[in-house]
């Protein structure tokens, strides 16, 4: 009792404390940074506009947090209105702050038609009320302001704060961004949360007419190795039906790395309707496509993928998303690098404002999950739209009108903090080398994150034109290596098909998959670094494959090819474990083994009446005798770990050789690794 009645006496405590301490600054006559406080409640308000079915556009929590709009000025969906222009009534809002402060200065950003605010109230923590502002209403000329009041009135402790707007006095509606209170008189700015280490000396590249043309050029999708680019045109004559409709196109790069004319991608693919490509595939052989492709060549709203095949792309294939739908004419979507993740800019009920950014993850049955709103710290009451997400699965950007920028809408970048999908960093913006007073979006970077692509209306050869830039480290995604590479048997090199999974060694998650062919090209895995991972073929009637890679230690981006070989499952056939499978001079197994002997138990269990034989072998270093049983406890506790999982003992044989049989020199370590080994042999199917 006495801990819960001593809480608020506390409270009042530190209260009192830092006010006597904000006094004492005050008159100390020394100069300290000022703090600033937005208002995060609503308090109050007359009235507010409510122009969308949907969406929180212009109502009255639009004026809470910092600015949205300025240092911009115009219409703006992330600021309060009033509900009707040019009222001859007053209107008014009263917002609340954190905590009470020693009230210095008044900020309200009117964004949109300056100069109805014609009175301002403080308000101390017993509801006491201040004039601090009583001016005429009137129309200025600059088109949007931060309006600064400085009070009059000596240590006006504040905690709330009243506008007043005269709406007759300045014809059309009167918007407000946000309002700030401080505890010092040097002006309160709206800032452009600017990205660190942004380009500064970098120059945007126009594409130039090998790519963009007379008409419009968006949504540039780069293929992970960076030399093919697939885009979308539209206004122009030689796409597929109505030159007003979008179609897809593709250009690549020479071998004097310029890009070559661009064509039209042709059917399937295009058809006579608005087409589009939102992504690629890891390893460039899944195309993702606006709308859903009907037999009749008909399209209706949602997301199809086109798979690459020795004739060409494949009809396109809807990809059924549960409880699908979008109230806006446009779309944006990006899949994440494996394949299991859509991020959605659509506008649904529970939206923000016009579009918002929704999560949708795969589903058993492969279906996808219904969009989620992937909340406020990334959307706004305006337009979220073109996301991408950089091939390090973490790093999203997407342009907005709905935060602070250079002008009609902005491109941001923001990194993901869980595995939720639903919690993000704060946006940032590319700076003023990327972004422009017009319209920039559709950003999109190959996995060697050298340059950034990216779309523009400023200074172009017709519409939107494709732009790129060279990026810096700090608005890069996290540095990632590819694998690449082809899957052949073992005896002939005859190449097969496979499943390809990247594990990550130390838990045995599985991170990514693909496929391999054999006619369409190699493989390519997109890892992150600082992991070392497993790559296995699996195919049915051979034992997999698996190879290690470790990026522990890299830190920048890296390519490396790895064929994998497997061999058939077939009596007579050997087949050579890792080489790490045991801890050093021990019998005891590693962890990161029980994956390739999982292997073993799933091909027995698949063969019932398989019998093998398990060999044990050590390098010729030491005794003799020793070593020989060391390779004898070495199956063993193979043998153990396999009829621990359910295989017979009966249908187990060992053999133990100790160093009788080498398969490479003695002479230095790296050969000698190659004689410390187990094997086994199918002896019976």
């Amino acid at each position: 009792m006495t801990q819960q009645a001593s809480a608020p006496r506390m409270s009042l405590l530190r209260r009192k404390l830092n006010f006597c301490i904000a006094l004492i600054l005050l008159f100390s006559g020394k100069s300290f940074a000022q703090q600033i406080l937005w208002a995060d409640k609503i308090l109050g308000y007359s009235s507010e506009y409510r122009q969308e079915t949907y969406g929180q556009g212009f109502r009255s929590k639009q004026i809470l947090g910092e600015p949205n709009k300025l240092p911009d000025f115009g219409n703006s969906f992330c600021a309060w209105s009033p509900a009707m222009p040019d009222g001859r009534n007053e209107e008014w809002i009263k917002v609340g702050f954190e905590k009470p402060i020693v009230l210095k200065q008044v900020a309200v950003a009117e964004n949109f038609n300056p100069g109805s605010v014609t009175r301002v109230y403080a308000y101390d923590e017993t509801g006491k009320e201040f004039l601090i502002y009583d001016e005429k209403a009137g129309p200025i000329l600059p088109k949007g302001r931060m309006l600064r009041i400085f009070p009059k009135q000596e240590n006006l402790i504040t905690n709330a704060i009243k506008i007043i707007l005269d709406p007759i006095k300045v014809a059309g509606f009167n918007q407000i961004d946000a309002i700030g209170i401080s505890t010092g008189t040097e002006p309160i700015e709206a800032m452009i949360n600017v990205a660190p280490g942004i380009l500064k000396d970098e120059k945007k590249e126009n594409l130039g007419q090998a790519i963009n043309s007379k008409g419009q050029e968006i949504n540039p999708i780069i293929s992970a190795d960076g030399r093919t680019l697939y885009f979308t045109r539209a206004e122009y004559e030689e796409n597929i039906g109505s030159p007003n409709k979008q179609d897809a196109w593709v250009s690549t790069l020479d071998k004097n790395n310029n890009w070559t004319t661009s064509v039209n991608l042709g059917p399937p693919v295009n058809t006579a309707g608005d087409n589009a490509i939102v992504g690629i595939s890891a390893d460039a052989k899944t195309l993702y496509l606006i709308n859903v492709y009907l037999p009749g060549g008909s399209l209706i709203n949602g997301l199809s993928r086109s798979f690459h095949t020795k004739s060409g792309w494949s009809f396109p294939k809807e990809m059924k998303i549960q409880n699908f739908y979008n109230y806006d004419d446009f779309s944006g979507y990006a899949v994440s690098p494996h394949g299991n993740v859509i991020i959605m800019s659509v506008q649904r009920k529970d939206s923000e404002g016009k579009k918002d950014l929704y999560v949708s993850f795969i589903q058993s049955d492969d279906t996808w999950s219904e969009p989620k709103n992937m909340g406020t710290v990334l959307n706004s009451a305006s337009d979220e739209n073109s996301p991408f997400l950089g091939l390090d699965n973490k790093t999203l950007y997407f342009a907005s009108s709905g935060r602070s920028g250079y002008g009609g809408g902005d491109i941001f970048l923001s990194r993901r903090l869980d595995d939720t999908w639903l919690n993000w960093s704060k946006p940032e913006n590319l700076g003023p080398t990327i972004n422009t007073a017009k319209q920039d979006s559709y950003f999109n970077i190959p996995a060697a994150g050298d340059y950034g692509y990216f779309v523009s209306a400023d200074n172009t050869l017709g519409k939107d034109d494709i732009f790129r830039i060279k990026l810096t480290p700090s608005i890069k995604p996290d540095p990632v290596a590819t694998v690449s590479g082809a899957v052949f048997e073992f005896e002939t090199t005859t190449p097969v098909k496979a499943e390809i999974v990247a594990k990550i060694l130390k838990t045995g998650e599985v991170f990514s998959k693909t496929s391999y062919d054999g006619e369409t090209g190699e493989f390519k895995l997109i890892l992150p670094l600082k992991e070392t991972y497993t790559i296995i073929a699996e195919q049915k009637g051979y034992f997999s494959s698996s190879e290690d890679v470790d990026f522990i230690d890299e830190t920048g981006f890296r390519t490396i090819k790895k064929n994998l070989y497997l061999q058939p499952i077939k009596p007579g056939q050997q087949i050579r474990l890792a080489n790490n499978m045991f801890t050093q001079s021990s019998s005891t197994i590693t962890e990161t083994s029980f994956q390739e002997l999982e292997r073993i138990v799933g091909v027995m269990n698949e063969n019932p009446e398989m019998e093998i034989l398990l060999e044990g072998h050590t390098d010729n270093q030491g005794d003799t005798k020793k070593n020989v049983k060391l390779s004898e406890d070495r199956v063993l506790e193979v043998k153990k770990y396999l009829v621990n999982k359910g295989i017979g003992s009966s249908r187990i044989q060992t053999k133990a050789w100790g160093p009788a049989k080498p398969i490479a020199s003695n002479l230095t370590e790296a050969t000698r690794q190659k004689n410390r080994r187990v094997e086994f042999t199918i002896l019976k199917m």
